[in-house]
């Protein structure tokens, strides 16, 4: 590294994991400049794979944080509102100017809401302060209607199950077979179905009724519930990049070093897309991902090799009681190999071959580390 880039004043916007993971891979990096974080969750940084896990499935009161104050990192609490690339400046709300040298955007995703403008009451999953409000609804409901079957919708959905809540979930697929493909989606179904899980498919786009909300009209039939929770995927964070040419509306379109379209500008994590003709997902929103891309965006701001590859895949969830970790690319097609156990008896390890030669492993209910699952999806 060059004395040049040492000296950069490096700002990054969200403090999101990707955020929080770019400014330790800078430290670790041998960057001693300055550093600045525009952070604007007013609960602070922290994980939010356990918001759907913990604080709703166990009532934790709160996620788990990440302290940088022994990085030497300047802190903003506040809002990006704006950027002028040309000048190298982010507005922030409070009407401040904050200069770069070299920008990291890290300012995730929203929760994509279905709510029509001024109906008040839609319940969404994606910062500390909604899990906690949804987790304060789930004690006092006695039915609940979750709209979306992926991901977080099941986990939603477990998590109301599991404190006695009957739960209806609606979509216009089957449970994750958009990702995980029909097998694992039909044993999802049938496990969900048995812990008073109900499913509705829906021909045609949901809408949220009342106002408040009290519930869903799915193809001209009306449901209600005590708690209804959309769970209807992200929007990038771009808001505020409007009229600066970066984003569109699948996020800020990155190559494999998460550089932008303008010089000196990268991104990471849910914000991102990358761009077509680069060998990666278009959109890949899952926290291994943010982690990897805040590496790279780091070593890319300091014009040195990245240590790692910009996309990581594995993730893991809990549905219905039962833990599934996934090492490899999706989506899943057809029927698996059974590595070893039962996929009926909640206990399996399962392997898909891809058309392009590489492979995925999915430890469904069966304890196996996450080392072992990496070898053995690179394995030849």
């Amino acid at each position: 590294m060059d004395a040049a880039a040492t000296n950069r004043h490096i700002v990054i916007v969200g403090d999101s994991i990707a955020g929080c993971t770019a400014v330790r891979e800078l430290r670790a990096l041998g960057h001693d400049g300055r550093i600045t974080m525009i952070a604007g969750d007013p609960d602070g940084a922290y994980a939010r794979p356990p918001l759907s896990k913990r604080v709703l499935a166990e009532g934790v009161e709160s996620s788990d944080r990440w302290d940088l104050s022994d990085l030497s990192v300047t802190t903003i609490a506040a809002r990006a509102v704006g950027l002028d690339p040309d000048a190298r400046v982010v507005t922030i709300d409070r009407g401040e100017s904050v200069s770069f040298d070299v920008l990291i955007v890290a300012t995730g995703a929203d929760a994509r809401r279905l709510a029509a403008p001024g109906q008040s009451g839609e319940n969404v999953v994606r910062t500390l302060a909604d899990a906690a409000s949804v987790r304060e609804r789930i004690a006092a409901a006695q039915s609940a209607i979750v709209v979306g079957g992926g991901f977080l919708g099941m986990e939603v959905a477990s998590a109301c199950v599991a404190h006695g809540v009957p739960t209806t979930v609606v979509d216009v697929d089957p449970p994750l077979q958009r990702l995980l493909g029909p097998y694992l989606s039909e044993a999802i179904l049938a496990r969900a179905t048995e812990r008073s899980v109900a499913f509705r498919r829906a021909g045609s786009p949901v809408e949220l009724v009342g106002d408040p909300v009290e519930g869903v009209r799915i193809d001209g039939d009306v449901l209600t519930a005590d708690l209804v929770v959309t769970c209807a995927g992200e929007v990038p964070g771009t808001d505020w990049l409007a009229g600066t040419g970066l984003a569109d509306r699948s996020g800020i379109r990155i190559d494999t070093r998460c550089a932008t379209s303008l010089p000196g500008i990268y991104a990471a994590g849910d914000v991102t897309c990358f761009r077509d003709g680069d060998g990666a997902p278009g959109r890949s929103p899952f926290w291994s991902n943010a982690i990897a891309q805040g590496k790279v965006a780091a070593a890319s701001a300091l014009g040195v090799a990245p240590r790692c590859e910009p996309t990581d895949d594995y993730f893991w969830t809990e549905v219905a009681g039962l833990a599934i970790k996934v090492v490899g690319p999706l989506p899943l097609a057809g029927a698996p190999t059974v590595l070893e156990g039962s996929v009926e008896d909640g206990s399996a390890l399962l392997e898909w071959r891809h058309d392009d030669g590489r492979k995925t492993v999915v430890a469904y209910g069966i304890r196996k580390a996450v080392g072992l699952l990496r070898r053995m999806a690179t394995s030849i």
